[in-house]
């Protein structure tokens, strides 16, 4: 369940953070973020780059105890972005393996230390949508909220499961508040996310398991710093997502061709989001800012 005010864009309760996979497309922008609003960061990354924002940078996985701690070293949060992002390229054992693993070891070196806040990167692919082996899902009503009955067969979409079920138990273990960011397609407008939308104008169809949501880099790394400040214990997992759909086609008739089962709980007009983000809202004080050309 999630509750609480709506909070303010502005994080006060950190210092210093550790940001896993601090290398990735979110990583980088959160590494910027935390750099324009004068907080230290710590970064753990498998090969360093060379020019991260960072103060320390360590390398090594997220699933090895001793680089995990290493990178923990002064932090007082964390972001947990470090994971193998699709079932499509590695073995499947891997994906599942690597994924929990590296969550369950980040969470239970942040808890020893005395860590108390992380924002660990879930995804829209624990709705088991994105990879399931039916040809054509639909979720069972729009707008999809967090306790939509999840179609997984994947197994990176059971990883990000079981990633929110550790969040809750180290939650528990460690009296920490624990956010999971359900993550849609995330990217930069000119990186990646005209060139998407482009192909989904074309072809509505590609984007029908992802329901045509999106969001920019920037809010995405937002959303992880705001939720370093919901205070614990309690672990809580919210959609989020632009509030309007990528394609330039109106929502409801897109439902109807390509979700004809899917049953409607409130009207969406215009090219409103069949995603309901209003847990992020209540609690983070999340609204995506940066919206592509409709």
């Amino acid at each position: 369940m999630v509750s609480g005010p709506t909070r303010n864009d502005t994080v006060t309760s950190v210092s210093r953070v550790l940001v896993t996979g601090a290398a990735g497309r979110i990583g980088r922008a959160v590494l910027d973020l935390l750099a324009a609003r004068g907080i230290e960061a710590n970064a753990l990354v498998l090969q360093d780059p060379g020019d991260l924002t960072a103060r320390r940078v360590v390398t090594g996985s997220a699933a090895d105890q001793e680089a995990v701690r290493a990178a923990l070293d002064g932090a007082d949060a964390v972001i947990h972005l470090a994971a193998v992002p699709t079932p499509e390229r590695d073995r499947a054992e891997d994906v599942f393996g690597g994924n929990t693993l590296s969550t369950f070891t980040v969470l239970e070196e942040a808890g020893r230390a005395g860590v108390r806040r992380v924002a660990l990167a879930s995804s829209w692919g624990v709705t088991g949508l994105p990879w399931t082996a039916d040809r054509n899902p639909s979720p069972a009503y729009v707008p999809v909220d967090e306790a939509l009955p999840s179609q997984v067969q994947d197994p990176y979409g059971l990883s990000k499961q079981v990633d929110e079920l550790t969040a809750a138990m180290m939650a528990r273990r460690h009296g920490m508040s624990v956010v999971c960011l359900r993550y849609p397609f995330v990217g930069g407008f000119d990186e990646r996310l005209r060139e998407h939308a482009a192909r989904l104008t074309r072809e509505p169809g590609a984007g029908a398991r992802d329901l045509w949501t999106y969001l920019e880099v920037g809010d995405a790394a937002r959303a992880a710093l705001l939720a370093l400040d919901v205070p614990g214990p309690g672990a809580h997992a919210v959609h989020v997502c632009a509030p309007e759909i990528i394609v330039p086609f109106r929502t409801e008739e897109l439902l109807r061709r390509y979700h004809p089962t899917a049953t409607l709980r409130r009207p969406l007009p215009g090219r409103t989001a069949p995603v309901d983000t209003s847990a992020a809202r209540r609690l983070l004080g999340f609204t995506a800012e940066h919206l592509i050309d409709g």
